[in-house]
C-alpha cells in the first residue's frame, strides 16, 4: 500500500470516528449532559469522555501501535497519535447551544497529516489530507482574499484571564479594521476560516492545545490558508503548542506584526 492510499485508510477511519462522534452528540445535548467542571475549571461532559472513550477503543483496533492524545484521556505512545478535541464548544454545549464540533487529527512526527472536523447540527463533515486539498463534505473549499479593512472582514477571537500569552491589546489594535467575534469554539471558527466565512481567528492556547487546533492546521493550509504559532513559527501538534494564528494569505503579515508588537511590549 503506498503512502496516499494508507493516507486515505485513515481518513476514512477519521470519518467514521467523527460520525460515531456525532450520534453521541445529539444524545446527549438536549438532555442531562453531565457536566462537571475540572481541576483547571473548564467543562468535561458525558459526551467527551464517552467519545474520547469510543476514539481509544477503534485505535486499539484498527491500529495498535498508534496513540490517542485526547483532551480528557491519553493512550500510548507513538510518533502516530491521534490527537483529538471530542467536543470544542463545550460551555456552547452544556448550554444547549448548537456550536460545538468534534475533532480528530493524525499528526505523524509532529505534523499534522489528516484532519476532520464534523459538526453534527448542520451535519457538515471538514477534511483534508495533507497536499490534497480540503473538503466539505464532497465539495472542496478554499479560503477568502477579504482584507482586514473590507466591510466583509469578519474574524474570531479567543480569551481567558489565565491565559499565556496576553492578546487584548491586539484584538483592540486589529479591531479597528476587523469585525471580531468569539463563537465559543475556535475548532468551529477555523474551518470558518477555511471555507471563507472568517478571514482570521486568533487562539492564546498553549498547555495540551494541541487538541484545539491540530486538524485545523491541516484543514485550513489544504484549503490554501495560513496556520502558525503567535510568533510566525511552524509547531509540533503532539504536545503543547505557543497560541496560533488562523488566516487566509491576505491579512496574515499584517496580524503577526500586530501580535507580535504586542507580546514584545508584555515581555518588558
Amino acid at each position: 500500500m503506498n503512502s496516499m492510499e494508507q493516507n486515505n485508510v485513515f481518513l476514512d477511519f477519521a470519518k467514521e470516528i467523527a460520525y460515531e462522534a456525532g450520534k453521541v452528540f445529539k444524545k446527549y445535548f438536549n438532555g442531562d449532559n453531565g457536566a462537571n467542571y475540572k481541576y483547571d475549571q473548564t467543562i468535561v461532559t458525558k459526551a467527551d469522555t464517552e467519545i474520547t472513550s469510543l476514539l481509544i477503543e477503534k485505535v486499539k483496533e484498527k491500529f495498535p501501535t498508534h496513540s490517542v492524545d485526547g483532551e480528557e484521556e491519553q493512550f500510548g505512545k507513538s510518533n502516530y497519535v491521534w490527537v483529538c478535541d471530542p467536543v470544542d464548544g463545550t460551555a456552547m454545549y452544556v448550554r444547549h447551544i448548537p456550536v460545538a464540533v468534534f475533532s480528530l487529527a493524525l499528526v505523524i512526527d509532529g505534523v499534522s497529516t489528516i484532519g476532520v472536523v464534523y459538526d453534527p447540527f448542520t451535519d457538515n463533515l471538514y477534511s483534508a489530507i495533507k497536499g490534497s486539498g480540503a473538503y466539505r463534505n464532497d465539495e472542496r473549499i478554499s479560503v477568502n482574499d477579504i482584507k482586514l479593512d473590507d466591510i466583509r472582514s469578519v474574524s474570531h477571537f479567543d480569551m481567558w484571564p489565565e491565559v499565556e500569552y496576553n492578546l487584548y491589546d491586539s484584538i483592540k489594535e486589529l479591531g479597528k479594521q476587523t469585525y471580531f467575534v468569539g463563537i465559543g469554539s475556535i475548532i468551529r471558527a477555523g474551518v470558518c476560516v477555511a471555507n471563507g466565512d472568517f478571514n482570521l481567528a486568533i487562539y492564546p492556547g498553549s498547555k495540551h492545545k494541541n487538541c484545539d487546533i491540530a486538524a485545523i492546521k491541516v484543514i485550513v493550509e489544504e484549503a490554501g490558508g495560513v496556520v502558525t504559532d503567535l510568533f510566525g513559527n511552524e509547531q509540533r501538534y503532539d504536545g503543547d503548542i505557543k497560541g496560533a494564528i488562523i488566516s487566509n494569505n491576505v491579512v496574515y503579515k499584517e496580524v503577526l506584526d500586530v501580535i507580535s508588537k504586542s507580546l514584545k511590549k508584555d515581555d518588558k
